[in-house]
């Protein structure tokens, strides 16, 4: 029986930016091309970590306030992938996630919400998340399970 194949822990340090998400997109998503991930499991790590990193850019480093830095570290556990993101902008309103609820599309086109479906999808595909304040620092941890 042939082992499977193991990935240490990625991490990926980028500046905030227009085109910071999908950078650190591409260089985790090929980090982790040795795991052999089916399309599903890609395209889910790709979303929930563009949606987490989206929020950190438009959020905790508003284009007003100066760009700053954004840590994603990966490790591979038995079950799954565990993300921990680190930025050091401004902390979420009340020191939580926002409920992530699911926004009714049952409306016409030019009714639909601008946001709101970020946290829904985050928290919808990905277990154990956890928000914390640390030392001034905002730390995002979550699961995503992986297939056998």
């Amino acid at each position: 029986m042939q082992s499977p194949l193991k990935v240490s822990d990625v991490q990926i340090s980028i500046t905030s930016g227009e085109f910071a998400v999908r950078e650190a997109l591409a260089a985790l998503l090929e980090a982790l091309t040795p795991l052999e991930l089916d399309v599903e499991e890609t395209g889910t790590i790709e979303l929930v970590l563009a949606e987490a990193m989206n929020n950190i850019v438009e959020h905790a480093y508003p284009p007003e306030d100066v760009p700053g830095p954004i840590n994603v570290k990966c490790s591979r556990q038995a079950d799954g992938l565990r993300f921990q993101i680190k930025d050091c902008g401004r902390p979420m309103p009340d020191g939580v996630t926002p409920i992530g609820l699911p926004v009714d599309l049952d409306v016409e086109f030019s009714d639909l919400p601008e946001g709101g479906f970020g946290w829904f999808l985050i928290k919808d595909l990905a277990k154990d998340v956890v928000y914390r304040r640390v030392d001034d620092a905002n730390q995002l941890t979550f699961r995503l399970a992986l297939a056998g």
